[in-house]
């Protein structure tokens, strides 16, 4: 294991690259450079209020001793061998060319390798101004902090491909903040997370370099990606191989995030990460109540252009600006040929998902119509879609009544159902029960299928809200229930949060809708 403090940190990003190493973080346009040198700005006190041992454990970092290991969490302190950036890209927001972009309040201390050789960037959300902040102060509170900390930890242990977070610190400052931007700012806790991923890279890192017609370092930062992180693909082709697996990797996360119910909530191509990763959480939910036109974010509405059900579409649409983006390197045949694949693999993958949610032996022809009956019936009596798909795995091999179908998934419900809707949810039942029998493995087996593939536990937005309210009172009791229950979403160990939403937080603010500043 070793400190923050002595290790030897790698910037080959910075040295593959130009850059802007004044140190100015002034916003402004940067043409011509990939970075900027961005110092973090020292805040009053930094302390720490939660760590992943487990993380640390796999990345060999010792955990922090004494203030000065501290204080670089919270960005009061800067190594030697650091190289502080924030990096320049550009993004299609909610639809529309939104230009250059960056991180406004990310800044990327240095890459930390292994002993295994593998390196990770270590970056701090909330660590002051860059040169791409724009009007914004760089900083971010305690809310969306815990918010992102907890989050990117839980989709982690769901299996889902992630970034990371190693730590969370308070600042000991206030930050002012309009959750909903409708003139009601207040001060908040000002907090720090320590985000670890391979890379950040994102779509619009390559939009940028398109838009500006800076061609050589496009083709230069196309290049060092595949090298660095897709070292297998190799030949003439390289590009086009290269583009081909963003889309696979994009499709599977897709498929992932519907298996879940994982709703990201500002879908932009700034926040679509090249290895596939999710990244950058901000207006996130899981789906309480099944709504495929479900969305968590304010700013999203009323085009719910990032609603749960559209997500496998809007990746679609994002690859496409990523084609765009590498036109000038690669035949637009190719291209168009490459992007057109991912409707076959999200679909291959999104039912063999599927199957495994319904602990089928393998999925056939006629089990996609038994699944969008599912879909449909699911959006028609919006059950909790993590305790229905709990409750169906212990669903008895015999249901003789409609009542008794429903009475078996009432604990889900967060309505009473019509008489019409209780014969929509029996004939959904009959049919996933005739197909059971048709299984060529025994129920035992399906059920454990079953387990392994639908969460128990999901991190909820009232949950989060209650954790966040309890430590701006000095309270950590919640948040540390919740940050063992993420770990083990599996498992019946921590069914006290086994319940649907409470209907409180149906309206509460910062329950059931956030905004990009959450």
């Amino acid at each position: 294991m070793e400190s923050l403090r002595s290790k030897n940190y790698k910037k080959e990003f910075v040295t593959s690259f130009p850059g802007d190493d004044s140190g100015n973080v002034t916003p402004r346009q940067t043409p011509g450079v990939l970075y900027s040198k961005a110092m973090p700005t020292p805040v009053e006190k930094v302390s720490l209020l939660a760590w992943s041992e487990e993380l640390a454990k796999e990345l060999g970092i010792q955990k922090p001793e004494g203030q000065q290991e501290l204080d670089i969490l919270g960005g009061n302190y800067v190594t030697d061998t650091m190289y502080p950036y924030a990096a320049c890209y550009a993004g299609h927001q909610f639809g529309s060319w939104a230009g250059q972009l960056g991180d406004g309040r990310a800044i990327t201390l240095g890459e930390w390798e292994t002993i295994a050789g593998q390196t990770y960037e270590l970056q701090l959300k909330g660590a002051g101004p860059t040169a791409y902040s724009r009007r914004a102060d760089g900083r971010a509170v305690l809310r969306s902090s815990v918010r992102e900390y907890l989050m990117s930890e839980a989709m982690h242990y769901l299996g889902v491909p992630t970034t990371r977070a190693l730590s969370l610190v308070t600042t000991g400052e206030p930050v002012l903040r309009d959750m909903f931007y409708n003139g009601n700012a207040a001060y908040e806790p000002g907090a720090i997370v320590m985000r670890v991923a391979p890379s950040f890279l994102r779509f619009g890192n390559f939009e940028l370099l398109n838009a500006r017609k800076e061609t050589e370092n496009l083709q230069q930062l196309v290049t060092w990606t595949i090298d660095r992180y897709y070292p297998h693909i190799t030949g003439e082709n390289k590009v086009i191989d290269w583009f081909k697996e963003v889309v696979e990797r994009t499709a599977g996360l897709m498929v992932e995030w519907q298996r879940v119910g994982f709703v990201h909530g500002v879908m932009n191509t700034d926040n679509m990460s090249v290895l596939g990763l999710t990244i950058d959480y901000g207006p996130y939910s899981f789906v309480d109540d099944f709504d495929p036109d479900f969305t968590p974010n304010t700013t999203d509405l009323p085009g719910r252009r990032y609603a749960f059900g559209k997500q496998p579409s809007i990746g679609y649409w994002n690859l496409g600006c990523l084609a765009a983006a590498l036109l000038p390197l690669a035949e637009k045949e190719q291209l168009l040929a490459a992007l057109e694949t991912y409707k076959e693999i999200y679909w291959k993958k999104y039912y063999q998902m599927m199957g495994r949610k319904l602990g089928l032996d393998k999925v056939t022809n006629q089990d996609t119509d038994l699944i969008t009956q599912f879909e449909k019936t699911l959006a028609a009596i919006k059950p909790d879609m993590t305790i229905f798909f709990q409750l169906l795995i212990e669903l008895p091999l015999y249901m003789a009544s409609a009542q008794e179908v429903t009475g078996h998934f009432k604990d889900s419900l967060y309505d009473d159902l019509t008489p019409e809707q209780s014969e929509q949810l029996y004939s959904l039942i009959s049919n996933y029960l005739e197909r059971l029998n048709t299984n060529t493995i025994t129920r035992a087996a399906s059920q454990e299928l079953m387990r392994k593939t639908n969460p128990r536990f999901v991190l909820r937005n009232y949950l989060l809200h209650q954790a966040i309210e309890e430590l701006e009172q000095g309270k950590n009791d919640l948040f540390l229930k919740l940050q063992q229950a993420l770990k083990t979403p599996y498992s019946n160990e921590h069914d006290a949060f086994f319940q649907t939403r409470p209907e409180w937080a149906s309206q509460k603010a910062g329950c059931s809708m956030l905004s990009c500043s959450s």
